[in-house]
């Protein structure tokens, strides 16, 4: 199994949406601590069968980004507000051409012919990212070079989305998998965030 950093991965997000609190609730702090030490250890991004480039997020402000680049980032840290990294935990497509700046802040809204160029300038066939809820928890865009997929059902306990994965075969082929949400602990959905204060460290 290969892991890749998302953006809920850094402090700020485990603070807001209360990955800290639930770990120091049933845990510690040293716990915590080692958890952000892992998440600084995840890569940005894989490359499937030389074909298929995953991400979290999304792609890049500039056309001339390369493999080589995202593999010299150093990504042993909390994120910088802009950048390689930054963009490919926070970018999202968008269907018209050309880029835009993101609705959410950070990061940016990339075109399909922003995922052609980096698709053709790497050699690679198909772009995987996930970070947003789509209702059939998969959506196909950019002319079938970019794939988001969403693998938390109903996301938290209330938008009623299926989950799905990607099984790809050796030849870059995928079929999807599809599923929907099963009962849980009846815990509140962010029981565990810290609320705005956490935002500013108080």
């Amino acid at each position: 199994m290969h892991l890749s950093r998302g953006n809920h991965e850094t402090l700020n997000m485990n603070r807001i949406y209360g990955f800290e609190g639930e770990v120091k609730a049933k845990y510690n702090q040293t716990v915590f601590d080692l958890f952000t030490e892992c998440f600084h250890c995840l890569p940005l991004a894989h490359v499937l069968g030389g074909m298929v480039y995953v991400t979290h997020g999304g792609l890049f402000s500039s056309d001339t980004v390369v493999l080589d680049d995202i593999r010299k980032v150093d990504r042993f840290r909390e994120p910088p507000d802009e950048g390689i990294m930054s963009e490919a935990l926070w970018s999202d497509p968008q269907p018209m051409p050309g880029r835009a700046p993101s609705k959410r802040g950070v990061g940016l809204s990339f075109g399909p012919d922003v995922t052609a160029n980096f698709l053709k300038r790497n050699g690679l066939k198909l772009v995987v990212r996930s970070h947003e809820v789509k209702d059939e928890g998969y959506e196909v865009e950019a002319s079938g070079q970019l794939i988001t997929i969403f693998s938390a059902p109903n996301y938290c306990d209330q938008m009623g989305n299926k989950g799905a994965l990607l099984r790809f075969d050796h030849n870059g082929e995928y079929q999807v998998k599809q599923f929907t949400a099963v009962p849980h602990p009846a815990v509140r959905p962010m029981a565990y965030a810290g609320g705005m204060q956490s935002m500013f460290g108080f």
